[in-house]
């Protein structure tokens, strides 16, 4: 039991790394492109593009991203350290059928 916890305990972690940290770091350059989006005579280049509005798409595709990378290491530690309920026991014989 304890080597099966340790693992699950790795794998979170490898989770954090691999995708909570990277989520963060997406969400921010996405909010970050759609503030910049609205700065006045800012030299955006967004795939070759200098339009506002695709730095403001961009940044809120990479905000949805973000969020979605994030969600994974959260969902697994809630599924991975919930506590199950234990399973009722009973002393009393079953009825025989009628």
């Amino acid at each position: 039991m304890k080597q099966n916890k340790t693992a699950v305990i790795i794998a979170l972690v490898a989770t954090i790394f691999l995708c909570g940290f990277p989520g963060l770091i997406i969400m921010f350059a996405g909010g970050l492109s759609m503030l910049i989006s609205f700065v006045p005579g800012a030299q955006i280049d967004i795939i070759g593009s200098s339009e506002p509005r695709n730095a403001l798409v961009f940044g809120a595709l990479g905000c949805i991203l973000g969020l979605i990378f994030l969600a994974i290491p959260i969902v697994i530690a809630v599924l991975t350290f919930r506590r199950k309920p234990a399973p009722q026991i009973s002393d009393e014989p079953i009825p025989p059928p009628s």
